[in-house]
């Protein structure tokens, strides 16, 4: 498995496109000899009032297409949030399960409830309870916020920009980029040039 090569995934979790994006996107290391690693990202988005009409219109379109595409893979629910986001406590919640294992299941999780409106991505004690619900420490995370996690998350964040990251879900594979979710047909086409395709899919455990 260590010959395996890194696809990084840029992701936050009041983005519909990374939530689209993030399941399929962990799929690829059956097809593929790949790892995919994940990268939290902030979005700096603008509030109501604060963007023009024509952001307005395009925000409308976005959520409308993102439902689009929703529909396609069995009509997964995404409503749009009441406010914009500070993702930093989930995001660090998201390094947290990863250094756990756990950063797939986290992540379908929190995307899931985060878009049903169900889950305040912005509160540590909202994250602390979904850590728990998967079977892992609360006061844990709660450490991990308070100690080392947000060094760790800013110093992903300087790696966003060396990898000039603009948007999510970004895709980054040996120097190239892949932006959206619906680009991951070109990524999967680029890892079939590199010869990483396996002859046959892994079968995981259900």
């Amino acid at each position: 498995m260590n010959d395996r090569k890194e696809v990084k995934m840029y992701s936050d979790f009041k983005s519909p496109y990374a939530y689209l994006a993030f399941d399929p996107a962990f799929a690829l290391e059956d097809k593929y000899s790949v790892r995919l690693q994940w990268k939290p990202f902030q979005l700096r988005l603008k509030g109501k009032g604060q963007r023009s009409q024509y952001s307005e219109y395009k925000i409308k379109y976005s959520y409308m297409d993102a439902r689009r595409w929703a529909n396609m893979r069995g009509g997964l629910t995404i409503r749009g949030p009441l406010k914009i986001f500070d993702t930093k406590p989930a995001l660090i919640g998201g390094l947290f399960a990863e250094k756990h294992g756990r950063i797939r299941e986290y992540g379908n999780k929190a995307f899931d409830l985060f878009f049903k409106r169900e889950f305040a991505a912005d509160e540590p004690d909202a994250v602390a309870q979904l850590i728990g619900n998967l079977g892992l420490s609360e006061q844990a995370y709660r450490d991990y916020l308070a100690d080392e996690g947000p060094a760790d998350y800013e110093r992903i964040q300087e790696e966003a920009v060396v990898d000039q990251v603009f948007g999510v879900p970004m895709f980054y594979f040996e120097g190239e980029q892949f932006w959206g979710h619906d680009r991951k047909d070109l990524l999967e086409h680029r890892l079939t040039e590199a010869g990483l395709k396996r002859d046959q899919p892994l079968k995981r455990a259900v």
